[in-house]
């Protein structure tokens, strides 16, 4: 069983052979059906909004409370919210809420709101929880209203009000930030919008009284269907009216203050797209990708690229960007690299860590060597290492100590770094990799290089 769906009686995901599945048990077997054959299913896949799968037989153990095997589309990564941008973030929201309004005008309701049944395929976000249908009882409430709220409402409207780096709340909330913590972290104004004081304030009060009442008055709560569906259309309007910050950070403009000349700009492109034609990935993981200028060198080739980076205003454009241009192959997404997404969860085993889920045939780390060992003094092997649990390649960017991004770095602290050099970067770095090619860029003091994993 995967740790990440133990909690639903009715099915779990698991892994066989090498590949994913569901298995859907006897108690899930109505709504199952109900959804194969209300053609919800149906349109949910033709509109790219629900992963299809095959039902399928499986040489395995049989559980007696098994009804049916399902294979769903197989997908390579997963990304988890507070990996996302503002935008995706808003985007998964916008999705499930979609989903909802569809699966009411086929007489289903969705039980489960989680962001984690989002992921992002081909550019767009994509629904993946098959068993989170279940058919409409006749006025009854929305019962994942709250857990939507959790986690999308709350977490935008911090990022959009508050702190664009609020999404990180997630991690120490795996099922999302709560309502009360979200309302008194949210300023003034934001409570003067009607559709979070009545989704974000108004929903944390109303739990609040009911905390000490028991459990009745709240599962004998009715709402009508036209309620239900008025309740759905205010909440896309609340979410679609949230807008990401006017903020400035450190790296947003990174490439309108490099110290690249338009020509040494050009030959370090020239540079990358030779060592990638000369490996040919199927995947690459750029590692502080800021825009994805280069991180399109891969995925214009159709090569499936990973562009992480650390600064929510780069990630956000990217995203958009890749929005805009109806990308398919790349994914820009949010990671601190000295501060890696852990595995959270019970037993710390929900929600898996960096390292593990993401594995590239390719890894690209250009302009972050001297982040890492002087910004935040990591050693040579320790940044060697780290780059070969991702991939079987490496390209990366040596930049020595005279180079302008360097001494700025230096500026404010004592040079205690007498082992960054070249000559030390190559000689521990090769106890790691085979350095198979070196290239110095035009006009620059700074060296690229293609290695492989020892």
């Amino acid at each position: 069983m995967n740790n990440t769906s133990y909690k639903d009686p009715c099915g779990f995901v698991f892994e066989f052979e090498g590949e994913i599945f569901r298995q859907v048990n006897l108690c899930a077997k109505e709504d199952y059906d109900f959804l194969m054959e209300s053609g919800l299913y149906k349109k949910l896949v033709q509109n790219n909004l629900l992963v299809s799968h095959e039902e399928v037989s499986l040489k395995k153990e049989k559980d007696p409370e098994v009804y049916k095997f399902i294979k769903p589309q197989q997908l390579k990564y997963i990304t988890y919210p507070y990996e996302w941008s503002f935008s995706a973030l808003k985007d998964a929201a916008v999705l499930t809420l979609k989903i909802q309004k569809m699966a009411l005008a086929h007489k289903m309701t969705l039980k489960d709101a989680s962001a984690y049944n989002i992921q992002f395929v081909n550019g767009r976000p994509v629904f993946i929880d098959t068993l989170s249908f279940e058919r409409y009882k006749k006025d009854t409430p929305w019962s994942a209203y709250g857990q939507f709220c959790r986690h999308f409402l709350a977490p935008l409207a911090l990022m959009s009000y508050t702190d664009i780096s609020l999404n990180k709340l997630l991690i120490s909330n795996i099922d999302g930030i709560p309502l009360e913590t979200a309302q008194k972290l949210l300023p003034f104004n934001a409570k003067l919008n009607f559709g979070i004081f009545t989704h974000i304030v108004m929903h944390a009060m109303s739990q609040k009284a009911y905390e000490n009442t028991g459990e009745a008055k709240v599962k004998n709560a009715k709402m009508g269907l036209f309620e239900l569906e008025a309740l759905i259309d205010s909440l896309i309007s609340t979410v679609k009216a949230l807008k990401f910050p006017k903020i400035f950070t450190q790296w947003g403009n990174y490439y309108k203050n490099t110290n690249y000349s338009e020509e040494s700009f050009k030959e370090k492109k020239e540079i990358i797209s030779h060592f990638i034609n000369k490996v040919e990935p199927k995947s690459l993981c750029d590692l502080g990708s800021n825009r994805g200028d280069m991180s399109r060198i891969a995925s214009d080739r159709d090569i499936e690229t990973l562009a992480f980076d650390i600064d929510p205003v780069a990630v956000e454009d990217n995203y958009l960007y890749m929005k805009e241009n109806k990308e398919k192959y790349i994914l820009p997404l949010l990671q601190d690299f000295n501060n890696p997404s852990p595995a959270i969860g019970f037993m710390n085993a929900e929600r898996k860590d960096f390292c593990s889920r993401f594995k590239c045939d390719m890894v690209m780390a250009l302009a972050l060597i001297h982040h890492l060992a002087i910004s935040n003094n990591l050693p040579f092997e320790n940044i060697a290492n780290f780059f070969a649990s991702l991939g079987e390649y490496l390209i990366i960017e040596f930049v020595p100590k005279t180079d302008s991004k360097v001494q700025y770095l230096l500026s404010t602290r004592e040079d205690i770094f007498k082992d960054y050099n070249i000559e030390t970067f190559e000689s521990v770095f090769s106890a790691f990799w085979e350095i198979q090619e070196k290239v110095h860029i035009k006009n620059s003091q700074r060296v690229l290089y293609l290695m492989r994993r020892r």
